[in-house]
């Protein structure tokens, strides 16, 4: 699976979002950029993301997915 495919489902799973995706064979990292994290705790902001590309984990096409889910402010601030 290409990373623009995994960047395409999360900015379309999450409307106003920005992603960054990088690959290392099947194992993905995806940095996640949006104002609908704020107030949510880490754990919901990740499941949001695993949500979005479930069935893709489950088929193998991602075997491993590492998420970094920030507000804008967060991303500003580091």
């Amino acid at each position: 699976m290409e990373t623009s495919e995994v960047k395409k489902i999360i900015e379309a799973g999450i409307p106003g979002s920005e992603a960054t995706v990088t690959a290392d064979g099947s194992k993905y990292t995806a940095v996640v950029v949006s104002d609908v994290f704020e107030g949510m705790t880490m754990v919901a902001e990740q499941k949001m993301v695993y949500a979005l590309l479930n069935e893709h984990i489950q088929s193998g096409a991602i075997h491993a997915l590492t998420i970094k889910a920030l507000t804008p402010e967060e991303t500003a601030a580091q």
